[in-house]
């Protein structure tokens, strides 16, 4: 069953609830307009990403943050404790765009609320996720292919990781469901609440993009702005290795947890998980691959009607844009 999160505002509540969201999706640039935008003087965004809050199946097995995973609407609040006076106060949870409990919570609260959302050509931001799923160590299968091919086994619950503390991931084309999706926001939401940026526009032109954002905010937006390049895609050199890094990273088995424990005797928690970051990044990670162009066009011809279906459903022509009238 889905832990259930309290929406109520208890008496003599005086926490500010964001006055936007940057819903999804994860690898479509929400982290580089997350800290373009947090970088902002009348704007006041977490240096912590994605408290999670209103997706309620985001609880669902929730691996330990160094902020927690708030519950209710109070904890919810401090993270926006140290806003300002006045500042615009937003928070980013590129997950929410795939959960179907999100819109109807944040509505609830702030009905009032902006929100934000990234669209990516389908193939290619799988091809991400994927490798992100490898780095957190929600998926270990290497073979982006393969990995994709698993997804039925997987809805039974079979060729699951075993250490995978959120097997939903896993389900790809899950997360394609792009109609479905921002159906969700536009049912509880007029249309001038939301923005829906398309990943090549905001890779084409980045600060244009961003501009455009802060006018959709109603906040100054012709001052100087540094474009952010954040959360690059990597690969796992060794999955084996990678493994080992999480482990220890974790605590699993009486090896790593009595080496676990050591390090945290005599390591403050903060240099604690830089160091581990740090060391995952220089030895573990490595720059992507190029996919395998097979395996992609296989997908492409998979969501093309998804494709089609959304290029209906905003009047624009991404089967152009994304090379989909060329299969």
């Amino acid at each position: 069953m889905t832990p259930s999160i309290d929406l109520s505002t208890p008496e003599g509540f005086t926490g500010r609830i964001p006055d936007f969201y940057i819903v999804g999706h994860p690898k479509c640039g929400t982290t580089a307009l997350h800290e373009m935008l947090r970088r902002h003087p009348q704007i006041f965004m977490p240096s912590l990403k994605e408290p999670w809050f209103f997706g309620e199946e985001l609880h669902e097995s929730a691996p330990p943050r160094p902020g927690g995973t708030p519950r209710t609407l109070t904890e919810y609040a401090e993270w926006f404790a140290q806003a300002g006076v006045g500042q615009r106060i937003g928070e980013a949870s590129p997950f929410y765009l795939g959960t179907g409990t999100a819109a109807a919570n944040i509505a609830r609260v702030r009905p009032d609320a902006r929100i934000i959302a990234i669209l990516r050509e389908p193939a290619s931001f799988l091809f991400s996720l994927h490798l992100q799923l490898l780095e957190l160590y929600i998926e270990v299968e290497k073979d982006f292919g393969k990995a994709t091919e698993l997804e039925q086994e997987r809805r039974l619950g079979r060729s699951v990781p075993r250490y995978t503390f959120w097997p939903r991931m896993l389900l790809y084309s899950d997360h394609v469901h792009y109609v479905e999706q921002m159906q969700r926001f536009y049912a509880v939401f007029p249309a001038e609440q939301i923005k829906l940026l398309i990943y090549d526009d905001f890779r084409a032109d980045n600060e244009g993009t961003v501009r455009g954002v802060m006018r959709f905010l109603g906040v100054e937006d012709s001052g100087p702005l540094a474009t952010v390049e954040a959360n690059p895609t990597v690969r796992p050199r060794s999955q084996t290795l990678n493994e080992l890094v999480h482990a220890v990273g974790v605590g699993r088995g009486p090896v790593s947890h009595r080496f676990k424990e050591m390090i945290k005797s005599v390591t403050p928690a903060g240099p604690r998980r830089r160091a581990l970051y740090a060391l995952k990044r220089q030895l573990v990670f490595g720059p992507p691959r190029a996919p395998d162009e097979e395996v992609m066009r296989r997908l492409r011809l998979r969501y093309t009607d998804q494709v089609v279906a959304l290029s209906e459903y905003l009047d624009r022509d991404l089967v152009a844009l994304w090379g989909y009238d060329r299969l």
